[in-house]
């Protein structure tokens, strides 16, 4: 994939935001980070430093339901985040989502509207 295709790619990248995968990252967060907890999930927002793309990390506990209702959660916030990030700018922030046994079953512009709520709410505390 040499060439000017595998060059324009980093830079697309570059505009959504990255995840949090490790559990040092989010132990991170739950002890320094503001906490949100709105119908539809829980955020927790930690404002870092710098100002480079935002990392997102998703997590979804087993008494909201089986692999794949757990799965489908995640996919719900996953989209959440994205159409959020499309026209608010997450520059700097490191988020992770929790989701709730309600945001299965809440409808989706409700969901969007709480994560708005929630980061609203973390931005105005920090």
């Amino acid at each position: 994939m040499d060439g000017p295709a595998a060059q324009e790619q980093p830079a697309a990248e570059s505009a959504r935001s990255l995840r949090l995968k490790k559990r040092k990252q989010f132990l991170f967060l739950a002890s320094r980070g503001r906490k949100a907890p709105v119908p539809g999930l829980v955020l927790q927002l930690f404002r870092r430093p710098d100002t480079d793309v935002a990392r997102v990390g998703f997590t979804v506990t087993k008494k909201v339901g089986n692999s794949v209702v757990r799965n489908r959660v995640r996919r719900r916030l996953r989209e959440v985040v994205r159409i959020v990030e499309a026209d608010t700018p997450l520059n700097g922030l490191d988020l992770v989502l929790i989701g709730r046994s309600a945001t299965i079953n809440r409808p989706f512009t409700a969901l969007v509207a709480d994560f708005r709520k929630a980061l609203a709410l973390c931005q105005r505390d920090s």
